[in-house]
């Protein structure tokens, strides 16, 4: 049964590797490869020709590779380990077409708990390899061994991993069988992740628990993106910027760098929105004013063709009311022919009583009823539907949020709230005393070290410190003298040796008295004894003997109060850890509190859905039954509508003889429309009295005008309307209202005549444009609105922008400073320790580049003391060639100590030493051995043929990869070599891992 990816974390542990096995990777051997942790460990080759073509940098790349070292990108899917396949194209000489490329290999590591001389001891081998080749497996009883495989596969996903506890790998008697137990046995290892295995992007979590466990420097054969090497090139040679690119790629700061530039793009990226949105709206303003331009004027002239259609109608109702008179003397005559009409009247009244009294049934009232009670039964069937769905979706979320508060009231192990609380109480104000006894412990222990630097600083310090300084020698009297032991009973004696001047009395050589007296003349109270006699220089107060017994009663109190500090320590531990069970339990009961809340809730609800159900039942019959009237009521109104289409037959009829009556009133008019009232009448659109009440209605000074001077002020309203309308000669008029303009010129009839059609087309192209304009109008009023809120919330996010790339650059520059600090802080140590006099790093915060596309590139100037008590001298400086060699190894071993995190690191080096001088190779070698077991660093180096006859006798493991012939598919078994104390952990670890007896050869050194 597999394991989930988030239940497994940091599988290794602190465990090392002790084994290494490469399956179709590269041209490597598939014998295992056993190494020594937290030592150097150098990779020779020995190829058809020279160490070329051996495989040296794809086997510490499968290393690093292995060991999760983050330049493959494992987040991104590790495609770039792929490349270490076994790859047919790049093969030479006969072989290369006898062999098929690599889809799949495998990489295999051992690691087993640090401490390897009891390793061999404690471990049990349950099964080996037969004389048949089988498979074995060898199990770690109680070493603690586990087995890690990746497999790299050409097709995605690119990287798989499983893993075993003990010893699990591929043996048999030839290269080509041990591939194929290889898959045999891959196949046989539990799944990771359970129906899956861990992929490449979960490697560094699930294995080392996301702990650097792996920095390198590689070469471009095998890595795509290659960082600064410190080592391939003397350091003097590397600008500062280059160095900080070194130490980035092996403290991981690339990743941090990368995001903020990233965060300068998003801010340049919407500084350059808020630019563009800007722009726009100040363009778009600048054609919207034209445009609004233009909607005025044709309001303008929509008022001038009002006016001008005022005026026309003015000069037909005068003209009409002047006909008028004339025509009321015909008048009678007319009332002589409405008679006529008035009997078609009465019939035509009677048929539409009829149909009155066929429409005021209260059918149609009927009808809409039974339609308006079935709607409103649908609506309530539809509303009771949906509040169900509402009810059954609200009881589902419940019932799933029981499952998680039950699972977290589990960790209330029976108790209630108030009794959490209550021990929650108890625990923290146990631990509020734990941590006051611990404080009391920390200020004992200060005060304990400042008594015993007190005590170590002696009598006479100042003295002996002023003629060191001149060059005078010279020994504390109270120091030089020895209390023999049955004299140490005489306390009175004793007591009158302490105080000035036996505590200030230094002992001198008589010939250098009087540099001594010169030397201690700014320290009055100074007691000089010689052969000559004793000097006294001022006076002094405050003495003290004794310096041993001080310094021991010293010592003895600051043992004491650190092992009081450390129980204190281990109190609040305890007490840290009881709080947080307490907390765990109170929400644990909250949770069950909830849950019953939950549990009442859920009822509530099941109980109202089955409310919903029956009411929904019960509505289904009376929703059938209404529906069926309304069909009968439906079926009786079409019955009705048929019968009063009938009387409006009839009632067309007697309207036809009521027009043929007024027909003959047209014949007795005749002489009217001699006088053309009909006309004027129709050109005014009105009859005589409206026409008079017109007139009568005008103004004072309008009352007096004649028809003529109603015409001259119509048309000069016009002209300028149509100005208003189409202001320049170019403009698009349309094409009727073009036509009757070429029409209308010539005499003052034609005008008249085009007069009425001018008007109605200009009033028509008007009103067409009108909501054209009003709706233009409204939309430049929004895009004004809408492109200033635009600008304003692109000014917002380009703010925000800014301020949070300023905040993350804040924190990425604490963060690269501190990181750098400590890098300076370990150069600083390792130079110390290893025959330097203290180095340092120098790296000014530089200013974030204008280009969003530009990386932020800080400066790393090494420096270092060239003697005791001097200054730091930057690296560029001229300096010998051992120097410099030297410093560029502690500087990457610094880097690599700083990114370790405290753990167990390894430090990968592809051609190692290659830039090194002759007679500096062996020197550095050695001082990459002595740091890696001073610090528990396995260092990793790939050789060229020149280092390695320096390299053999200054490693703590000497690996040399073989191959004789291009025509072999793979390399023969390695030689490796454990020097000096560790060749017996080499020939333990070769025996562990491999029971072939074929493998690789081991000697001791």
């Amino acid at each position: 049964m597999g394991v989930q990816v988030a239940q497994v974390e940091n599988v290794v542990g602190e465990r090392v590797l002790i084994a290494v096995q490469a399956v179709n990777i590269s041209r490597l051997s598939t014998h295992p490869v056993p190494t020594v942790p937290g030592t150097l460990i150098v990779v020779a080759g020995a190829g058809p020709k020279d160490s070329n073509g051996a495989g040296k940098s794809s086997f510490i790349a499968s290393i690093t590779a292995l060991l999760g070292d983050e330049q493959w990108r494992f987040a991104s899917g590790a495609k770039a380990v792929s490349e270490l396949l076994f790859n047919a194209e790049l093969a030479s000489g006969a072989g290369a077409r006898q062999w098929a490329s690599a889809d799949h290999g495998y990489i295999v590591g051992v690691f087993a708990p640090a401490g390897m001389e009891d390793f061999t001891a404690a471990t049990s081998v349950d099964s080996v390899a037969g004389a048949d080749g089988e498979l074995f497996e060898v199990t770690a009883t109680s070493g603690g061994a586990v087995t890690v495989w990746l497999r790299v596969n050409q097709e995605a996903p690119h990287l798989e991993i499983r893993w075993r506890e003990g010893v699990h790998l591929a043996a048999a008697a030839s290269e080509a069988e041990r591939v194929a137990r290889a898959d045999e046995l891959w196949a046989s290892l539990p799944r990771s992740a359970g129906r899956r295995d861990v992929v490449a992007r979960d490697l560094t979590k699930v294995l080392y628990g996301d702990r650097v466990r792996c920095v390198s420097f590689l070469s471009t054969s095998v890595r795509s993106k290659v960082a600064t090497n410190l080592l391939s090139q003397p350091l003097n040679e590397i600008s500062p910027e280059r160095v900080f690119e070194a130490i980035a790629a092996l403290t991981g700061l690339d990743a941090e760098l990368e995001q903020e530039r990233e965060a300068r793009r998003d801010e340049h990226a919407k500084r350059v929105r808020a630019a563009l949105a800007g722009e726009r709206l100040a363009e778009f303003e600048a054609e919207s004013k034209a445009l609004l331009a233009t909607f005025d004027r044709r309001d303008q002239a929509r008022v001038r063709l009002a006016g001008a259609l005022r005026c026309w109608r003015g000069r037909q109702a005068r003209r009409l009311a002047d006909a008028a008179g004339k025509d009321e003397a015909l008048a009678a005559e007319l009332a002589r022919h409405q008679a006529a009409s008035e009997a078609a009247a009465e019939a035509i009244a009677m048929v539409k009583a009829e149909i009155g009294t066929l429409k005021e049934d209260t059918l149609d009232r009927s009808v809409t009823e039974a339609r308006r009670e079935l709607a409103a039964l649908q609506a309530r069937a539809g509303k009771l539907d949906a509040d169900r769905a509402v009810a059954e979706n609200s009881a589902d979320e419940l019932r799933a949020m029981i499952p998680a508060l039950e699972e977290a009231r589990r960790f209330a192990d029976g108790r209630d709230v108030p009794t959490a609380e209550r021990e929650l109480k108890e625990v923290g104000l146990r631990l509020n005393e734990a941590l006051k006894a611990l404080g009391v412990a920390d200020r004992e222990t200060a005060s304990a070290q400042a008594a015993l630097d007190d005590a170590e600083g002696g009598p006479a310090a100042a003295q002996l410190n002023a003629l060191a300084a001149a060059g005078v020698g010279a020994t504390g009297l109270l120091d030089a003298l020895d209390v023999a032991e049955q004299a140490r009973d005489h306390a009175d004696a004793l007591k009158e040796l302490r105080g000035w001047p036996g505590e200030h009395a230094v002992i001198v050589d008589a010939a250098q008295l009087e540099t001594a007296a010169a030397a201690l003349a700014g320290l009055p109270g100074s007691v000089l004894v010689s052969a000559a006699g004793v000097s006294v220089v001022g006076a002094f107060d405050g003495v003290a003997t004794g310096r041993e017994a001080r310094i021991k009663a010293a010592e003895q109190r600051l043992n004491r109060a650190l092992d009081i500090q450390e129980t204190a320590a281990q109190a609040v531990r305890d007490e840290e850890e009881a709080v947080a069970q307490a907390q765990r339990r109170l929400e644990g009961a909250r949770a069950g509190v909830r849950l019953e809340e939950l549990e009442r809730r859920l009822g509530e609800r099941r109980a109202r859905l089955s409310e919903l159900t029956a009411a929904l039942e019960e509505l289904v019959p009376r929703v059938a039954e209404a529906e069926r009237q309304a069909g009968a009521l439906d079926f009786r109104a079409r019955t009705r509508d048929m019968e009063i289409e009938r009387l409006e037959g009839r009632r067309h009829r007697h309207e036809a003889e009521r027009a043929r009556a007024r027909e003959q009133e047209a014949k007795v008019g005749a002489e009217r429309d001699a006088l053309k009232l009909a006309a004027l009448a129709a050109d005014w659109g009105g009859t005589v009295e409206t026409a008079g009440e017109w007139v009568r209605a005008l103004p004072e000074e309008e009352r007096g005008r004649t028809a003529d001077e109603w015409w001259r002020a119509a048309e000069r309203l016009l002209d300028q309307a149509l100005r208003d309308t189409f202001p320049q000669e170019e403009d698009e008029v349309p094409e009727e209202l073009r036509f009757l303009l070429q029409e209308r010129g010539g005499s003052t009839a034609r005008e008249q005549a085009t007069f009425a059609a001018v008007c109605g087309s200009l009033a028509s192209y008007l009103r067409a444009q009108e909501e054209y304009e009003k709706h233009q109008r409204r939309q430049i009023e929004a895009q004004v609105v809408s492109r200033q809120r635009d600008l304003a919330a692109a000014d917002k996010g380009a703010e925000e922008a800014a301020q949070s790339t300023a905040v993350h650059r804040a924190a990425l520059t604490a963060a690269i400073r501190a990181r750098l600090t400590r890098v300076a802080e370990e150069f600083e140590k390792l130079d110390s320790s290893y025959g330097g006099y203290g180095a340092t790093l120098e790296f000014p915060v530089p200013p974030a580049p204008a280009d969003p596309e530009q990386r932020w590139q800080w400066r790393v100037t090494p420096k270092w003391r060239r003697g005791e008590g001097q200054g730091y001298v930057p690296y560029n400086r001229r300096a010998n060639t051992a120097l410099m060699d030297e410093k560029a190894v502690k500087l990457v071993c610094a880097a690599a100590i700083a990114s370790s995190g405290g753990g167990h690191l390894c430090l990968v080096l592809d051609e190692l030493g290659r830039n090194l001088g002759k007679e500096h190779r062996r020197e550095a070698v050695a001082l990459f051995r002595r740091i890696g077991e001073t610090y528990g660093i396995t260092v990793i180096g790939a050789l060229q043929d020149d280092m390695e006859p320096y390299a053999i006798d200054a490693c703590g493991q000497y690996i040399k990869l073989r191959r004789s012939s291009d025509a072999m598919p793979y390399n023969e078994p390695p030689v490796i070599v454990g020097h000096d104390q560790h060749a017996e952990r080499v020939r333990a670890l070769a025996a562990y891992v491999d029971r072939t007896g074929e493998a690789s050869g081991t000697a001791a050194g």
